[in-house]
């Protein structure tokens, strides 16, 4: 039996994706800076894919003439009727930060800073903790009840 023309379709365009697609798609080879630091690229790879086709009969052709059907889906076997179809795929690829590690350690850049909430707390976080500090000993300190509003963060 041979194969629907619509597998060759889906055969060439993953095997195109998947030469297009690899590891070092998603972290960048190393890249030598002359002081010695290493920079990586991180890249977000999304990808879609279609395929489809239709098998129409000519005018004046029945299911019998030509063609022999398979019993078990009722594809054709040779060139019984015309065969029309196309595939596509697409690849969207985006830089989303850089790794960069130096004699001082490793540090991760973000390209866009502000979805990343979590490493913001972090970074406020010290800060935040020293203005609470100094608020509680301004309070006791003065040993009077404080309001809300004597707080000035």
């Amino acid at each position: 039996m041979t194969n629907h023309p619509i597998q060759g379709l889906m055969t060439t365009a993953m095997e195109n994706l998947k030469q297009m697609i690899d590891v070092n798609t998603i972290i960048g080879d190393p890249v030598e800076t002359p002081d010695g630091s290493v920079i990586l690229t991180v890249s977000k790879v999304g990808f879609g894919f279609a395929a489809g086709g239709s098998e129409f009969m000519l005018d004046g052709q029945t299911n019998g003439q030509g063609a022999q059907t398979n019993g078990q889906n009722g594809q054709q076997q040779g060139n019984g009727h015309p065969f029309g179809g196309g595939s596509g795929g697409g690849v969207s690829i985006t830089p989303i930060a850089f790794l960069v590690v130096n004699s001082s350690g490793v540090k991760l850049l973000h390209l866009d800073e502000s979805t990343h909430l979590y490493e913001k707390i972090l970074d406020v976080a010290p800060q935040a903790i020293e203005k609470i500090q100094a608020m509680l000993k301004k309070n006791k300190k003065d040993g009077a009840s404080s309001t809300a509003n004597d707080f000035d963060i």
